[in-house]
């Protein structure tokens, strides 16, 4: 009984934040309480520090709280008052000033309930509330035709998602006679459908999580997106897209002995090569991130594919950390009068594949037992020859340069290696995928860098502007998603003049 205390505590700093939201929305509260508000947001995430610490994983009524549970409880907390911290200012002055700050809380901390949740409906019906509050937070510059037409079009395909896990929990509740999540995906349960359940099931689960996660062919919403302010974007891209990764970790026993992953892999190996290539060629920093995300959560879905869900937690949780710290400082990419330009990489890109290739031989040699052991080592590999290339601008020596890169590897293994301790902690079940398939996602992924350098090194071919204009085409938005001259604004000012 003592432990539960500490969920009953998480749940009342969880109202406290809500109701501080509906009160600021009151006309009469001064505009200096928005303060008192954002710093409101850290109780929540006090209070799941708290209960990681002491409580562990606990169980009160339709609640479950277990480490994922807590750990994204202090997550986004975090993350919510560093963007409502932010937007302090950058929203000064908004017509929808008291209304941005309601929906952003709305919105992460109904995100935070989903995965607290350990019954089937609970989970069913927080799964759209953080999708109700990104919708309205699109929405919210009502007086632009392209935010109206892209908050549409995020309702349409988020409804699907909600329908989608909606038509799940209700089956799987109803077909095993379990609505506690643990029991229903337990083994005996799971035991009671037919090969066919399964395969749909899965079907829609894939559907709902890479809806939000922007993955081909739902992409279109996601490259659209970029008319929202910087704030939204923001817990847009570090938490709202996330989620498909967390969907799948929760259900994932019962991707067991179908062939969903390979659906999966597929679906995501696709949306890489299209984000990938829409963040090359696009020169707006807003989109490139936009396209920045959309590969990544392929990436996380690589790794779900593979088995490794714990390893696709760990990438959202660090992702949404480093994509809203990009969104957040995207005003400072802007050059500044009298500066040169941007600095050349110095370093031989020969030197960066040498030390890409050791660290990630060394990172397979020393890894036996991690899951999707061979796609780790690549990307750890890749990233470590970018990082050699980037770090050649200081021109310190190649030892001083090998030195920094191999101690950044050593640290960002760690970090990772730590969470995905953590996670699997709580989840006995583990998928091994067939070495064929391992083998077949690496030598994809491997064929696919070597043909992205070849193409760059003939970017005056056919197949390279044929490539370079439909990576365009996939980037930039619907007609009625942009429009060529703010009317918007025009309105404001005429409306201004006539007050004066």
């Amino acid at each position: 009984m003592g432990m539960e205390w500490f969920v009953w505590g998480w749940l009342v700093a969880v109202g406290i934040v809500f109701a501080s939201a509906i009160i600021w929305l009151f006309p009469r509260m001064p505009e200096q309480y928005v303060r008192i508000h954002v710093w409101l947001l850290l109780l929540p995430g006090a209070a799941a520090l708290a209960g990681w610490i002491s409580a562990g994983t606990v169980e009160v009524g339709m609640w479950r709280f277990d480490t994922v549970s807590w750990l994204v409880g202090i997550y986004i907390s975090l993350l919510s008052w560093a963007i409502q911290r932010f937007a302090l200012r950058y929203l000064y002055g908004d017509r929808a000033y008291r209304f941005y700050f309601s929906l952003l809380t709305w919105t992460a901390f109904a995100a935070s309930l989903t995965w607290a949740g350990g019954d089937l409906r609970l989970m069913a019906i927080c799964w759209g509330m953080p999708l109700i509050g990104l919708v309205a937070l699109t929405a919210l510059k009502k007086e632009w035709g392209p935010a109206r037409f892209v908050a549409r079009q995020m309702a349409l395909v988020f409804g699907i998602s909600w329908l989608a896990v909606t038509v799940v929990a209700i089956w799987l509740g109803t077909a095993t006679g379990e609505w506690q999540l643990a029991s229903a995906l337990s083994v005996d349960p799971l035991a009671r459908l037919d090969a066919w359940e399964k395969a749909v099931m899965n079907g829609l689960l894939i559907l709902a999580a890479i809806i939000p996660a922007g993955q081909w062919p739902f992409h279109r919403w996601l490259m659209e997106s970029a008319v929202t302010p910087t704030p939204v974007s923001a817990i847009m891209h570090a938490g709202i897209v996330n989620a498909g990764g967390l969907l799948l970790w929760c259900f994932s026993p019962l991707f067991s002995g179908t062939g969903a992953h390979a659906a999966l892999f597929l679906i995501a190996f696709f949306s890489i090569l299209i984000g990938t290539g829409i963040s090359l060629v696009h020169v707006d920093y807003k989109r490139q991130l936009v396209a920045s995300t959309m590969a990544q959560m392929g990436v996380m879905f690589v790794q779900c594919a593979l088995g490794s869900y714990g390893g696709a937690v760990a990438h959202l949780m660090l992702h949404g950390l480093f994509k809203a710290t990009l969104f957040l400082q995207s005003g400072s990419v802007v050059p500044q009068v009298g500066r040169a330009g941007y600095r050349k990489a110095g370093g031989s890109w020969r030197s960066g594949m040498i030390v890409g290739a050791l660290l990630g031989t060394a990172f397979w040699l020393f890894a036996s037992g991690e899951p999707a052991r061979l796609l780790s080592a690549l990307l750890f590999g890749a990233s470590a020859s970018v990082a050699w290339g980037r770090l050649a601008d200081f021109r310190e020596g190649r030892w001083f340069g090998f030195a920094v890169v191999a101690t950044l590897a050593f640290v960002s293994e760690t970090v990772r290696h730590q969470f995905m301790v953590l996670f699997n902690e709580e989840r006995v079940f583990s998928f091994v995928p067939s070495a064929s398939f391992e083998w077949m996602v690496g030598m994809l992924f491997a064929a696919a860098a070597l043909a992205a350098v070849w193409i760059a090194n003939r970017r005056t071919s056919m197949l390279a502007v044929r490539l370079y204009m439909r990576f365009v085409h996939f980037g930039e938005p619907r007609p009625a998603a942009m429009e060529t001259h703010p009317h918007y604004l025009t309105t404001y000012m005429k409306e201004g003049m006539a007050r004066e």
